[in-house]
């Protein structure tokens, strides 16, 4: 992904602190662009509009997740599929909890009810088109259910954006080995064989 502008950046970060604390509504376009330290009319330059704002933002934090799951997954070749699996899971709860900002406002996007659906669907597509071919080579090997791969992949995301959350709130929490090791057998057993 190109490198964002100085300016856009700033942006992305005013908006993205603003919308967790305040939420998106009561957010404006002008504390945004007070928090950037720019003109309200460079943020306009950059993004016709608030919702604009926030579909790039979402878009852009979904590809750094993606980026952070495929080096995951490149610097682990020779792994099985289960250890593959959780190296895959404990990188991307660490993620989380090193970008917690990112995540709360990834939790609170995707669980608006006024989500563009195609902007929710590119976003999640990135990181659905690495999760697929695991999820198929585990049916294919009697280690992962066979049900229908939307339903798979959506209990997948959603059971990573609960146990994130839970670990957000409770960072202590990620330290203690037994829930650690826990949060991956729970995730490993609902999509597990029936």
């Amino acid at each position: 992904m190109a490198k964002l502008s100085q300016k856009k950046q700033q942006i992305f970060d005013a908006a993205l602190l603003l919308f967790v604390e305040q939420g998106f509504y009561a957010t404006s376009t002008a504390s945004i662009a007070k928090q950037a330290q720019v003109a309200t009319g460079t943020l306009f330059h950059h993004f016709s509009s608030k919702d604009k704002l926030i579909e790039q933002l979402y878009l852009s934090i979904k590809q750094e997740f993606a980026n952070h799951v495929m080096q995951i997954r490149q610097q682990a070749p020779n792994l099985t599929l289960q250890q593959l699996a959780q190296q895959i899971w404990f990188g991307a709860i660490e993620w989380a909890m090193e970008n917690p900002l990112k995540q709360r406002f990834f939790q609170q996007y995707s669980q608006s009810a006024t989500i563009n659906k195609a902007i929710k669907q590119q976003a999640l597509a990135s990181v659905y088109q690495l999760l697929e071919p695991l999820l198929v080579q585990g049916q294919q090997q009697s280690l992962v259910a066979d049900y229908p791969m939307d339903l798979m992949l959506e209990t997948c995301h959603g059971q990573f954006l609960t146990l994130s959350h839970f670990y957000i709130e409770q960072p202590h929490l990620w330290q203690n080995e037994r829930y650690k090791q826990a949060s991956f057998q729970l995730f490993w057993q609902a999509i597990g064989p029936r």
